[in-house]
């Protein structure tokens, strides 16, 4: 090895409770073998996720000077927040980041140090000596390398992604022999009358490597599905009002049949990765992915890893690059939600109160664990700019005020409960609920006004933000009426959904104009 080369180095960090006891791992890699160099890790108290992501690159550069000071660093971070700060594109504001982003800087002289995101899945070395550092702390011990075993987990994920790599490589020779008629490499030229030739399929069943007719392919969701986690259809009977969110949701999805003579195996699923130790670090089984985005809900991490929306029915469309991902964050409570009050643009403009300062908090540390926001767009009203600046402060990120994500006016029902503007106008509630062109008593807004705004919003925000991962904090009607549009589902939808306060739905935009639905109603950062 010379002094001029250059290294690899993973970081990752965490905190149980975040703020909890944390600790951080570190991993030097050669670059041309997976080697590992040198491994760093350390239980640090009672800390955030940053601070702890943050120290765990200040122990990987350390290392890396330590091993050959002439060295240049490729740092690959599964923390989005780390790696945009310290590339210079995000500003730190938040003062625990400052000192450390500082620390790192100083390791190496400028230029010698570049920056790469990475998914979860390609950060499994540091993550375990995390895990390992937060596990002796918890015993009152101090992680030592001797007692590590990431390496040896690493070894087994090698082994594994050999057999996974030759089991994929066989299954694709077989599968474009069945759907071409042709014989995978390496078989006879006829099979026996009446048989199947031999590596190709009975007759009848999906050819090897591939889903049956009308299914979705090994590893991915079918057309239509919801995410992990999501409401059945029809589980309850729809609710009474859009604005109170006390509907559960519903979804409807088909499965279109794919045409097998013009599929494209994904590339992902059939082609082995030539370096075999960045594959070892890269592999995951599609139920381990399911299981990581169900727990973590890490939106860009499915962005980058999700079946791309065709531009027509199939499996083959064009590759439309990574989407627009929309995080939309419904406000905190306020004094009126626990009473299910009808709250708009059109009456006061509430405070959060102090259960809903409380939720906005809860988020706004869910967020910064998951670490993918890269901006915030607002409502304008108080409830939603309180809650993104709770998000802001903890990400270190500007709030922009966008006013077509304001709610509805709801005219002269705004402040009374459903029953109270039954009793005083039940002709135009009914009218109401039974068209999206009529508006409320008083000259309110129509869902189909609020439709036609909100989807011009949309529509601005996916050409500014294209590929990049949006925080938008705005209320119940734009966010139901951004998941009606993006399913293509009917206004009547509007009344099937559930949207709790300070809960997060999710929706990717790509560029071919498709949507895919991604998260609705997740409050488990509120438990």
């Amino acid at each position: 090895m010379t002094q001029s080369r250059e290294l690899i180095v993973e970081a990752d960090g965490g905190s149980r409770g975040n703020p909890g006891p944390a600790g951080y791992g570190a991993v030097v890699l050669d670059p041309a073998t997976g080697e590992t160099l040198a491994e760093r890790a350390e239980f640090i108290g009672v800390a955030t996720n940053n601070v702890a992501e943050y120290k765990g690159l200040v122990a990987g550069l350390t290392a890396a000077m330590e091993l050959f000071p002439d060295c240049t660093v490729h740092v690959r971070m599964d923390s989005k927040l780390v790696v945009e700060q310290m590339s210079g594109r995000w500003k730190i504001k938040h003062p625990d980041m400052k000192p450390l982003a500082a620390e790192a800087a100083r390791v190496f002289p400028p230029g010698r140090v570049r920056y790469e995101w990475i998914p979860r899945e390609r950060n499994k070395h540091a993550d375990r000596l995390a895990n390992e550092a937060m596990d002796a702390g918890r015993r009152g011990e101090q992680w030592t390398p001797a007692a590590s075993t990431a390496s040896l987990d690493l070894t087994a994920d090698l082994a594994a992604a050999r057999k996974a790599a030759g089991d994929a490589t066989a299954g694709a020779a077989r599968a474009r022999a069945a759907l071409t008629g042709g014989k995978p490499e390496g078989t006879a030229l006829a099979a026996p009358a009446g048989t199947a030739p031999a590596g190709t399929a009975p007759a009848g069943t999906a050819p090897a490597g591939t889903a049956p007719a009308g299914t979705a392919p090994a590893g991915t969701a079918p057309a239509g599905a919801g995410p992990v986690g999501a409401v059945p259809a029809g589980t309850a009977p729809a609710a009474h009002a859009a604005t109170t969110g006390s509907a559960p949701a519903t979804h409807a999805g088909t499965t279109p049949t794919p045409t097998f003579g013009t599929v494209t195996p994904d590339e992902g699923l059939f082609t082995a990765d030539e370096a075999v130790a960045a594959q070892a670090r890269a592999s995951l089984t599609a139920a381990a992915e399911a299981d990581r985005e169900a727990a973590t809900g890490d939106f860009e991490a499915e962005a980058a890893h999700a079946p791309k929306a065709p531009s027509a029915p199939g499996w083959a469309g064009p590759d439309m690059g990574a989407p627009a991902t929309f995080v939309l964050l419904r406000h905190g409570e306020t004094a009126l939600t626990p009473e299910k009050r009808f709250s708009g643009s059109g009456g006061g403009d509430p405070e959060l109160s102090p259960a809903g300062r409380r939720q906005a908090e809860a988020v706004a540390a869910a967020l910064a664990a998951r670490g993918t926001i890269q901006e915030i767009v607002s409502s304008p009203l108080t409830r939603c700019r309180q809650t993104a600046e709770a998000v802001a402060t903890r990400l270190g990120l500007d709030v922009r005020i966008e006013n077509g994500l304001r709610e509805t006016d709801f005219g002269a029902w705004e402040g009374l409960t459903f029953a109270e503007a039954r009793e005083r106008y039940k002709d135009d509630l009914d009218a109401w609920l039974a068209s999206p062109k009529a508006a409320p008593t008083g000259g309110g807004e129509s869902f189909a006004t609020v439709a036609r705004r909100v989807a011009a919003t949309r529509d601005r925000l996916t050409a500014a933000y294209a590929g990049r991962t949006v925080l938008l904090v705005t209320h119940v009607t734009p966010i139901k009426t951004l998941i009606r549009l993006a399913l293509g589902a009917p206004p009547e939808s509007l009344f099937r959904m559930e949207l709790s306060a300070a809960s997060i739905s999710a929706v990717a935009y790509y560029a071919d104009g498709n949507a895919s639905v991604r998260l609705l109603n997740d409050t488990s950062h509120l438990r």
